[in-house]
């Protein structure tokens, strides 16, 4: 069953394409603003997103591009704006498609299911999206992550992170040994985190090494990579 991502957040409409795709047997999650669809972007992993442009939190745009960066799948922009430009910036930042307000709801299936079997076609299974992984154990620091259900426990005492935080640990618990920029960090964090810069990259990794690092001063699996950035060590 493909899943579908909704960011919608006029109820009316939201609820519509909710039920009407329901019924044509896709799974759908609504998300009401910006903050909530990135979120949902790592927790249900979706197949396809579709996007409105006018949310109260994201300038539509914004958001297209930040979801662009993390995820490869198709993003369909719906708007109630049938301007040429807008349509040409929503391409520019990565839009797959655009259907204008009002549309018809068997033509929004129609396009649904073209993006989706050309995207199935170019990515192959294994790679269309990461597999969920329930549970990560690394011994030697006895440090247990869950992915779905995004809980950190180290030593057996369960950690509390910020999301911004569970991200980057995240990051660079997934590519252990690579050296990640202060940049690639921030590139990573960005959508989630609108006040990161340099000094918020430091300020999260001094948090993270105080909460999984016995000796946060002489970190063993956080290490800093001098005049580049940050890495993580088995």
């Amino acid at each position: 069953m493909d899943r579908i991502l909704l960011i919608e957040d006029d109820d009316i409409i939201g609820e519509m394409i909710c039920m009407y795709l329901k019924e044509e047997e896709f799974l759908v999650l609504r998300s009401h603003n910006g903050q909530e669809g990135l979120a949902a972007l790592h927790d249900f992993k979706p197949d396809l997103i579709l996007l409105d442009l006018i949310l109260p939190d994201f300038e539509g745009t914004d958001l297209c591009n930040s979801l662009r960066n993390i995820t490869p799948v198709p993003i369909i922009i719906i708007s109630s704006n049938a301007r040429v430009s807008e349509k040409i910036e929503a391409f520019t930042v990565g839009a797959d498609d655009y259907l204008c307000k009002p549309f018809s709801m068997h033509e929004m299936k129609a396009r649904i299911q073209a993006l989706l079997r050309r995207f199935k076609q170019s990515h192959p299974p294994e790679v269309q999206q990461l597999p969920v992984q329930q549970a990560v154990t690394v011994p030697p620091m006895d440090l247990n992550i869950n992915l779905e259900k995004r809980t950190l426990y180290v030593r057996g005492e369960s950690v509390e992170m910020t999301f911004s935080e569970f991200e980057l640990i995240r990051l660079l618990f997934e590519h252990p040994e690579r050296v990640y920029r202060r940049e690639d960090l921030i590139n990573a964090l960005r959508g989630f985190d609108s006040y990161i810069n340099d000094r918020a990259i430091d300020v999260h990794i001094t948090n993270l090494r105080r909460k999984i690092e016995i000796n946060p001063k002489e970190p063993k699996y956080i290490k800093t990579v001098w005049g580049v950035g940050y890495k993580f060590v088995l």
